[in-house]
């Protein structure tokens, strides 16, 4: 039987050496690796390093004349069962995002139908800056998946964003890809995300920190094991992943948009931050700076996850529940009062929870259990919200 391809693409950037345990690792984990560099890379390290251990030549050169094929790039292709390249530098990058062909590694790359898989890695300010952004987006939209760098001291002696992501991330990444969960294939999974914004005027609203990072999470995780997601998404500061998004502002709109979707979802993960008053009237001009204070007098509004409650037949309800105080307790009352099956339960108090943040730590609190977690990213706090909803689907 033969062993699954993976393709390591090793570009010019300092993390190079870093590859060398990435197919030693992969190799292990019993894959067939065929490495490709570009002339840069081979500046950094040196092919023979990989050729021992994956016993393959590596490729550079587009016409080496070891290879009996002139068309060696489209045989690696069509072998591939996932390509990564680790580092990916911003020149690959902008090759890759606009179809470039220079050298073995862009001509392979483009060629390969597979999952492509960048491992972004490089100088702050030439991730930062808005033409390899672009080009990022641009390699997204093609469908290719980026594993984002972490941020570090970097080779230059600057420190911020460009450190390649840990080995064991790109690992992780290529397990994904290689052997998908698709235990979700087949169910509706409905999630509201963000920050509501409830008008005072035309020009001032009210509103919370809320970014909309978990819901997105929940919803690209979602996706990715199979469900078909639809995310009704109020103010956000981050980019909806690509499913079917539903775009509202206020909780009323919210509140209806859950209300038309509720009846065919499966699953509902109530992941927005909803707010709980609004304006009982709305100036319809806007209103000037001319008193010492300014009095408002607001309203409730609609408990969407009460109503989700109330209405629930065959649908999983997951709530969310974030305290300041007496989290466990708070969060135990509201899933009862909710008749949520569950709730995921962060505290602002604790270091890498609540908002604006990459990372969070949740307590799943059940009816009559809670289960309490570590800080990890809300991308594995997504996972572990959808694996426990997936056991409350009825067999």
């Amino acid at each position: 039987m033969m062993k699954p391809c993976i393709v390591v693409g090793i570009t010019g950037g300092v993390a190079a050496f870093k590859s060398v345990q990435l197919v030693s690792d992969l190799v292990k984990m019993g894959y067939d690796v065929e490495v490709i560099m570009t002339k840069n890379a081979c500046e950094f390290i040196q092919p023979l390093q990989f050729e021992a251990l994956t016993s393959h030549t590596v490729m550079v050169d587009t016409f080496d004349k070891r290879f009996l094929r002139s068309t060696q790039h489209i045989s690696i292709a069509k072998k591939a069962s996932c390509f990564v390249v680790a580092p990916a530098t911003a020149n690959f990058i902008a090759k890759a995002a606009h179809g470039l062909t220079d050298d073995m590694l862009t001509t392979t790359f483009l060629a390969c139908t597979c999952p492509k898989l960048i491992a972004l890695a490089m100088n702050t300010n030439m991730l930062e800056n808005p033409i390899t952004q672009k080009n990022i987006e641009l390699c997204s939209q093609a469908g290719m998946q980026i594993i984002d760098s972490d941020s570090g001291f970097l080779a230059c002696g600057d420190v911020g964003k460009g450190k390649m992501a840990s080995i064991e991330t790109i690992k992780q990444a290529i397990e994904k890809v290689m052997h998908p969960d698709t235990s979700l294939k087949g169910k509706k999974v409905l999630i509201t995300a963000g920050a509501t914004q409830e008008a005072i005027d035309p020009v001032r609203f009210i509103t919370n920190h809320s970014s909309g990072k978990m819901g997105c999470a929940l919803a690209k995780c979602a996706k990715e094991m199979g469900a078909e997601v639809t995310l009704i998404a109020a103010h956000m500061d981050v980019k909806a992943p690509d499913v079917q998004v539903i775009s509202v502002t206020s909780a009323k709109e919210m509140a209806d948009a859950v209300k038309a979707n509720y009846e065919d979802c499966d699953i509902c993960i109530k992941a927005a931050a909803v707010s709980d008053y609004t304006c009982k009237e709305v100036s319809a001009q806007k209103i000037k700076k001319n008193d010492e204070t300014l009095t408002l007098t607001l309203q409730k509004t609609e408990d969407i996850l009460k109503w989700c409650g109330q209405h629930k037949q065959h649908q999983v309800l997951i709530g969310f529940a974030m305290e300041t105080e007496n989290l466990i307790e708070n969060a135990k009352r509201k899933c009862i009062e909710k008749n949520c099956d569950f709730l995921a339960a962060n505290s602002l108090v604790t270091p890498g929870a609540g908002f604006q943040k990459d990372t969070n730590v949740i307590a799943l609190i059940e009816k009559d259990n809670v289960t309490q977690y570590e800080l990890m990213s809300k991308e594995e706090c997504a996972k572990i919200i959808l694996n426990k909803a997936k056991e409350y689907l009825p067999c």
